[in-house]
Formats: C-alpha cells, structure tokens, sequence
C-alpha cells in the first residue's frame, strides 16, 4: 500500500469491506480547539475518530506518548480496525496529525496504512460526502507487533551524540531550532540537539495542504544537507510533525526512518541535556 493515497482513491473505494478510513486530527492545546467535537459534526463517511492524546503512554507526562503494544491493538481494534484491514488516515488541516497516526500503525507493523493527501479540506473542497455523529464501530481483532527500529528514545537519542551514527532532522521552524522563537510549550529551553539539522515541515506542502513533488521533496530535504544514504531521526515538538518528515522521507525511499518520540517536550524540558542554539 503506498503511503499516500489521493481523495479521488479514497472516494472510489469508500464502503470497501477491508478499508478503514481514520481521522486522526489532534490540535496545539493553546489553539483551545476540540478535535472529536469537530469529527462528530462532520468526517468523511464511515470513518471513526483516533485521538492521539488518548491513545498513549499515561504513565509519562510527555505529551501522546507510543502506548504499549497491547494498549494499541486493544484500541486499534475497537475502533473497528482489524489486523487485515487496510487503513487510510486524514486530518482537517492536510497532512498533519495524520502522519503520526500513520507512523504509529507501522511502529506497531501494520504496514497496511496510508494518508490521505489534503486531508479533510481537500476532501470538502471538492465537494464530497461527509456525515455526522458518533460512530459505534464493531471490534475487531488487531494484533500489534512492535518495530522498535522506527522509534529512538532518549538514551539512544543521547548515545548518537557521540556516534553522530545517525543524522538528526527537525521538523520545528527556523526560529525554534534556532531559539530565537518562543516554545509554544511552557518551561522548555529553545535551541536545538547539537549537531541536528531543520527542515520545516510547513515547507513540504503545497497551498492546498497536499505534499510537494517527490523532487521537490528530495530538493528540500537535500538543501536541509540530509544524505539521504545514511541513518536518520526525525524530532519535532512532541512527535507529531516529525512524522511528517518520516512520510516524505518513506516517499524518497526511505522507510526505515526513526521518530525521536519524546522529541522537544523531552529534550528541551530536562536540565541535563545539551542544547545547540
């Protein structure tokens, strides 16, 4: 399954009995936004609402953590996704959110997974169906089997400090890897990890919220100075929008790369790790 799907795809295979359609939008807390009040008033039809908030580590107070294996096959399947369905994930702003659902699907191997470009507002834009409501999904059964080579922590993120094993890519902008731009999240430092490199995730898309070209891709992220042959680690604010970098990155060819998931919510919220600025 390729990792992008477009809008008209999706609206020639809606209602497929193996295909699950996932809203997986989540807002900045200070943007006071309700993402599953927004998805009860309207989603695209038969689809049903992944709150990445909910559908995480409660044991940490980092934000939407990775739940444990058996946490997200217990929610997975509740939501009516089955370990041999194929599932098409969207969010309202274009390719967002959306990402870090679909990298969670296949840090926790279902390969099965596609974003919908544009998301939701290219989906309305177009004219297309949406419903309300609650969905009450059927269970079903979905085994979740953990790739931890897609996923760094904080000691691995601190043991490649040294080995510069692999190349770190920021997803935040230039005035947050920079430390010149406040953090939205109170009591982090600004700065960066020493030695990583900044890509914006904003200057991926085009105006409609769909991703660029493939050589406009490569383009951005060879002008960031990513080899594209070596490692990389993605990091954002709290791993949502390196998942962004991932996604691009799978579409160059690239579909072993990491997401730092702790990213700045952890390594700019200790006292103990060293900051670039």
């Amino acid at each position: 399954m390729d990792p992008v799907g477009t809008t008209e795809w999706l609206a020639s295979h809606l209602g497929a009995p193996d295909l699950r359609v996932v809203d997986g939008t989540w807002h900045m807390p200070q943007l006071r936004r309700d993402a599953r009040a927004e998805f009860e008033a309207a989603h695209i039809p038969g689809a049903v609402f992944f709150d990445i908030d909910a559908i995480a580590d409660h044991r940490t107070s980092l934000p939407h953590m990775l739940p444990s294996a058996a946490e997200f096959a217990a929610a997975a399947g509740a939501l009516g996704i089955g370990s041999g369905d194929r599932v098409v994930v969207y969010d309202v702003r274009g390719v967002v959110s959306a990402a870090r659902v679909w990298w969670s699907f296949r840090a926790f191997g279902h390969d099965a997974v596609a974003v919908l470009d544009g998301g939701l507002k290219k989906w309305r834009a177009e004219g297309r169906p949406v419903e309300s409501g609650a969905p009450k999904p059927a269970p079903r059964a979905f085994g979740a089997r953990p790739r931890p080579e897609l996923v760094r922590d904080l000691d691995a993120m601190r043991a490649n400090l040294g080995s510069r094993a692999a190349q770190v890519l920021d997803a935040r902008s230039a005035g947050r890897f920079a430390g010149t731009e406040p953090e939205p999240r109170p009591g982090l430092r600004g700065g960066h990890i020493p030695g990583s490199l900044n890509l914006p995730y904003e200057t991926l898309y085009r105006p409609d919220g769909t991703l660029r070209s493939p050589g406009e891709l490569r383009g951005a992220v060879q002008a960031a100075g990513v080899d594209l042959g070596r490692p990389i680690v993605t990091t954002c604010g709290s791993g949502v929008t390196a998942s962004v970098l991932a996604l691009a990155l799978h579409l160059l060819g690239r579909p072993d790369v990491a997401v730092y998931d702790g990213s700045w919510s952890e390594w700019g919220g200790r006292a103990d790790t060293p900051i670039e600025t």
